[in-house]
C-alpha cells in the first residue's frame, strides 16, 4: 500500500523526470562513466524540490445533511414533548415554540435559505437537541421537587420564560431568513432595472 502510494506521489513523479534527463544526458555522451551517480543524483534532486502531497480534507455533512438529522431529532422530541405535563400557559408557549420550529425545518424555502447557513442550522439544532429538552426536562424534575416543599418559586414560570426567549431566539433566525429573501427580490429588481436601463 505504501509503495503504491510512492509511487503515485508527486515527489517519484518528479525525480522520476529528473532522473530521465539524466539517461538522457548518459545517452549524449555527457554523463560520461559516472552516469549511474548522475541518474540517482537527479533523481533525488527532483524528488527533493517537489511539493509535498497534501492529505485530503476531512468530508463533513453539509448544512442540508445536518438539518435532515435535526428534523429527524425534532420528530423524536415533539414525542417526548407530549409526554410531559404542563399548564395551560406553558403549554401554549410550548406550542407556539414547536409551530415556528415545525416551520423553519419544513423541507420547503426555508430548508433550501438553510442549507446555506450552517450558523442556523446550528442555532436550530441547539434549540431541539439541547436547550428545548434541557428546559423541559429541568421543569418535570424541578416541579416534582417543588410539590414536596411548597412556597418555592414557580417552575411554571422559569419554564415559560425559557420557552419565550426560545421563540425569540427561533423568531429572530426567522427573520434573517426571510431578510435574505427580501435582499435576493431587491438584487434581482436592481439588475433588471441596469439591464433596462432604468
Amino acid at each position: 500500500m505504501a509503495i503504491s502510494k510512492y509511487l503515485e506521489s508527486r515527489k517519484n513523479i518528479a525525480g522520476s523526470v529528473c532522473g530521465l534527463v539524466g539517461v538522457v544526458l548518459t545517452f549524449t555522451g555527457t554523463a560520461g562513466p559516472y552516469w549511474p551517480v548522475v541518474v540517482a543524483g537527479l533523481y533525488g534532486a527532483g524528488a527533493l524540490i517537489a511539493p509535498p502531497e497534501r492529505p485530503p480534507l476531512p468530508e463533513f455533512p453539509d448544512p442540508s445533511a445536518q438539518l435532515e438529522e435535526v428534523r429527524e431529532d425534532f420528530g423524536k422530541l415533539c414525542g417526548y414533548l407530549t409526554e410531559v405535563e404542563l399548564s395551560v400557559t406553558a403549554a401554549a408557549r410550548l406550542r407556539e415554540l414547536t409551530e415556528l420550529l415545525t416551520a423553519l425545518l419544513d423541507r420547503g424555502w426555508s430548508a433550501e435559505l438553510l442549507a446555506h447557513d450552517p450558523e442556523g442550522v446550528h442555532t436550530l439544532s441547539r434549540i431541539v437537541r439541547r436547550d428545548l429538552p434541557e428546559a423541559v426536562d429541568s421543569f418535570a424534575r424541578t416541579r416534582w421537587w417543588t410539590r414536596m416543599t411548597p412556597g418555592t418559586e414557580s417552575p411554571e414560570l422559569h419554564l415559560e420564560h425559557q420557552l419565550g426567549l426560545l421563540k425569540q431566539e427561533a423568531q429572530r433566525l426567522a427573520a434573517g431568513l426571510r431578510e435574505t429573501e427580501a435582499r435576493k427580490q431587491e438584487t434581482h429588481t436592481r439588475y433588471l432595472q441596469e439591464r433596462s436601463g432604468q
